[in-house]
């Protein structure tokens, strides 16, 4: 499963709020001992390599541009704080993931009494790129209707591009939950997908 391009305007969004994301990071943690000026700029490297993916799962996981663009700021501002106890540096974009995920999730428990919109039923002339890409086609309204826990499994495995193992960690559930979700989610994927495609000829 891949993830379509989209139209030029979602494409040189990710571009735009990447550069404005990692400006933002710098500036809400500029530090002043020179030591910490150069711990500031490796956060800042390894940050500024996330943020494309950051908010493309982020938006997935949302369905809502201004909602991704606040949670990946409130992630980045998160990993700052927590950077200087990281050990395995090379983890970054799991652990990072893993913190962007803790804040999609939280947002998506306070988002869970207002009422849920079906795709269907999306402004498209309002120009939200996410809500435009999960409209699109037949796989990203087939996304949007899977329950919350399988949408993230999905999401996170092919647009955060996490490993069984790795999303197991992420969403702190045992893997073969996470192996069991995984299965159930692409079975409904399958089913919505040749049933749309069925109706269609």
């Amino acid at each position: 499963m891949s993830d379509p391009p989209g139209p030029p305007q979602e494409r040189g969004m990710f571009v735009k709020e990447s550069y404005l994301g990692a400006q933002a990071v710098r500036a809400s943690t500029a530090p002043s001992a020179v030591r910490d000026r150069a711990i500031d700029t490796v956060f800042v490297a390894a940050l500024e390599g996330e943020l494309s993916m950051a908010y493309r799962l982020a938006g997935y996981l949302l369905a809502d541009a201004a909602d991704a663009q606040d949670a990946v700021q409130e992630a980045s501002v998160r990993a700052w704080r927590g950077w200087a106890g990281l050990r395995e540096r090379d983890r970054f974009h799991a652990w990072f993931s893993q913190i962007l995920v803790n804040v999609c999730r939280t947002r998506l428990r306070q988002r869970s009494r207002r009422r849920t919109l079906d795709v269907d039923d999306f402004d498209l002339e309002g120009g939200d790129p996410f809500r435009a890409a999960l409209a699109r086609d037949v796989i990203g309204r087939s996304l949007s209707a899977l329950s919350r826990e399988l949408r993230m499994v999905v999401v996170l495995r092919y647009w955060g591009d996490l490993s069984l193992a790795e999303i197991a960690d992420c969403l702190r559930i045992p893997i073969g939950t996470v192996k069991s979700r995984h299965h159930a989610a692409l079975q409904a994927l399958r089913r919505r997908i040749e049933s749309a495609e069925g109706g269609t000829r």
